[in-house]
């Protein structure tokens, strides 16, 4: 008896010689992250005609591959489990296949729609007012309105633009201070649910001061005066709401 068990992944409408190595490699690290257990599943081979990705498991964690995805299929799979199967649908979607998921007996494992799925629908885009925060790390351009490109925090970038006017004083800024831009963005909303900003019109902004609230404190009960109770909290110092409500 083999001490190893094979799921097969077969993709119809795809061919081993039609696909791309590249392509190849996204169906075989979604395929790993869908059974889980990685260290102890392996590529075996590619069947010839329609693409078929055979894998196969090391006795000791078959169990709980077979666990991992019979919850899969009741709906209440593991979190990364969900998130393979939809990135595995979606690259069959875009190659117009559908697959199936074999287990070793032959008995259908888990099967993908792909093709054959509900599309997903892009909305907007949408007119809001709003503002956002970032650093300036772009500016410039040769017409009245003025590009400008904004990075945040978490190293995501907006593109904005803004009158001539406004972007002299925030090429001052550049690569500087972090600012506060308002105005209005125009978004999508993505195919996945998310939403994507295409571009966003500053009409003003701030400077946002890199103080954290402790140097805050510290400067209040250095000045000369001031009769500040060395213990309070930096909210009843800065006149923060609390739960017995606002101060007066």
């Amino acid at each position: 008896m083999s001490d190893r068990h094979e799921y097969r992944l077969k993709i119809d409408a795809v061919s081993v010689a039609s696909l791309p190595m590249s392509r190849l490699a996204e169906y075989m690290s979604e395929l790993a992250r869908l059974l889980g257990e990685q260290e102890h599943v392996h590529f075996s081979h590619l069947e010839p005609g329609s693409a078929v990705l055979v894998s196969s498991i090391d006795e000791l964690s078959a169990l709980k591959v077979g666990e991992r995805l019979q919850a899969l299929r009741e709906g209440h799979g593991a979190r990364d489990a969900m998130q393979a199967y939809k990135a595995l649908d979606t690259l069959l979607a875009k190659d117009d296949a559908v697959a199936t998921l074999f287990g070793e007996g032959g008995e259908e494992a888990i099967a993908f729609p792909g093709r054959t799925g509900p599309k997903p629908l892009r909305y907007g885009p949408f007119r809001e007012e709003g503002s956002l925060d970032g650093v300036v790390i772009r500016i410039g351009g040769r017409d009245d309105t003025i590009p400008v490109l904004l990075k945040d925090a978490d190293g995501a970038e907006y593109p904005c633009q803004t009158n001539l006017e406004l972007s002299k004083k925030l090429a001052q800024l550049y690569r500087g201070p972090a600012v506060q831009v308002y105005g209005s963005g125009k978004w999508i909303r993505e195919e996945n649910g998310a939403w994507a900003l295409q571009q966003f019109d500053i009409t003003s902004f701030d400077v946002l001061d890199d103080a954290s609230l402790t140097d805050v404190v510290a400067k209040l009960r250095a000045v000369e005066g001031a009769e500040w109770n060395s213990d309070a909290s930096p909210g009843d110092m800065l006149g923060l709401r609390r739960e017995d409500g606002p101060a007066h």
